[in-house]
């Protein structure tokens, strides 16, 4: 008899839960030098891996699946789908945002004291995102079309913010091979499906290091706000709203769409994409977290590498359910603390502009604060405010990820049952973390 190997996701639960210790014992003894110096650089080398593979991993994944649909209308009408339900969802989670913080008002109980000790505190951060969301404003109304055009493949694939630029191209390149006779084409279909079992093996020995990344970066990220225990209190009751509306994305939303529109028992579902759902929560960053997720959505739930390889890395960029319920929120919160009443069309204008910009909100750590300044600007509330909820952001932009991830999960396999591209038996998958082609 054979020894069951540990699941992926009860060894990461494992290197969190002794992050965790790892972290508290350091700051009660006094040892955060040496886990600043010792420790915490693991958790980067491990982020530094996952970014390292996910340019190629999304080029040659959605030029695969693309390049393997029969014909262009099929990847109109799969394109239509994904775009559409990110949409919706997003839309969801900016209401239920909007709902939540003005049902349970966080701003009103905020101290006067504390909300000047924060302004003071983190001044030169809003003032660094203001210059940035100011770039931002500038810009034409279409530029958003223009910076998903790169002028240069390779400028855009060392930077792994231009996620958007590497999916169009990739998108290009596709499609050109569908239009092309197959003898044209097969030595470059067999290039394609190399590099694919080669990154994918990449992805195994990453991943054999993901329990280890993940104690560090916990470790690290606890000793970091050691001194700020007086800032979560005060904190509290926006961080909550934040994380009921979260919660509401995960245990609510998507479990009623999959309910709707697929076979999928949403306990299974969770319990087969929750390695990745554990690794986005570590990393905040749903971009590092797409090699994981490809891996549980089609070797474990069972929806089809030419689906898959398109909705999830289009998901990265475009969707960002957390993001959007989160700037929701904290515009509100923010507004509630000053004073700036907010009436219905400002309301709806938060909705809109929160749509659009988590469109364009980089799948990175933080990334979502300068689109945050964009949508308090949209409504006239006071962007210095920005720093009453910077010091707790970190910890709250590892839960939005989770919900960026399961709701990318959440699409592909809407949309891969749409399509009959949905191989779910929750028997016959496999449980282990091993990528089988």
């Amino acid at each position: 008899m054979t020894k069951k190997k540990m699941p992926l996701y009860v060894k990461i639960l494992i290197g969190m839960a002794l992050g965790a210790v790892a972290g508290l014992l350091a700051v009660k003894m006094g040892w955060d030098e040496f886990t600043f110096n010792w420790i915490k650089p693991w958790g980067a080398i491990f982020l530094n891996l996952l970014k390292l593979i996910a340019v190629p991993l999304i080029f040659v994944s959605l030029v695969k699946g693309i390049s393997s649909l029969s014909n262009i209308s099929k990847l109109s009408r799969i394109g239509f789908k994904t775009i559409s339900l990110y949409v919706l969802s997003t839309v969801i989670a900016v209401s239920f945002g909007l709902i939540l913080v003005n049902t349970i008002q966080p701003g009103n109980t905020f101290p006067e004291e504390k909300k000047i000790e924060l302004q003071e505190k983190f001044h030169s951060t809003v003032d660094l995102k203001k210059d940035q969301a100011a770039k931002v404003k500038e810009e034409t109304p279409l530029q958003f079309f223009v910076d998903m055009v790169p002028s240069n493949f390779f400028m855009a694939a060392s930077d792994n913010t231009k996620m958007l630029q590497i999916i169009f191209f990739a998108i290009l390149f596709g499609i050109a091979m569908v239009l092309l006779e197959e003898k044209q084409i097969i030595v470059v279909r067999d290039f394609f499906n190399g590099i694919d079992a080669i990154i994918l093996k990449i992805i195994d020995l990453i991943m054999a290091f993901a329990p280890y990344g993940v104690f560090a970066l916990i470790a690290g990220l606890i000793v970091d706000f050691s001194g700020d225990v007086d800032l979560f209190a005060a904190l509290g009751l926006y961080a909550i709203t934040v994380i009921l509306g979260l919660l509401v994305m995960i245990f609510v939303i998507y479990p009623l769409f999959l309910r709707l529109f697929t076979p999928v028992s949403y306990r299974d579902f969770y319990k087969k994409i929750s390695p990745a759902q554990l690794l986005a929560f570590s990393t905040s960053s749903s971009a590092a977290t797409l090699p994981l997720t490809l891996d549980r959505v089609e070797n474990h739930l069972g929806v089809a590498n030419e689906v898959a390889s398109f909705v999830l890395p289009v998901g990265v960029t475009i969707n960002m359910d957390g993001t959007s319920c989160y700037q929701a929120i904290a515009a509100v919160f923010i507004a509630q603390v000053f004073g700036v009443p907010l009436d219905i069309y400002d309301q709806l204008l938060i909705v809109l502009t929160a749509t659009l910009a988590s469109i364009g909100t980089p799948g990175i750590p933080g990334g979502s604060i300068v689109m945050l300044i964009i949508v308090l600007s949209s409504v006239g509330i006071p962007v210095e405010g920005l720093a009453l909820i910077l010091g707790i952001d970190r910890p709250l932009d590892m839960l939005r990820t989770v919900v960026n991830v399961t709701g990318d999960a959440t699409v592909a396999t809407i949309v891969a049952q749409s399509e009959g591209k949905l191989n779910y038996n929750p028997e016959l998958i496999p449980q282990t973390v091993e990528v089988k082609k």
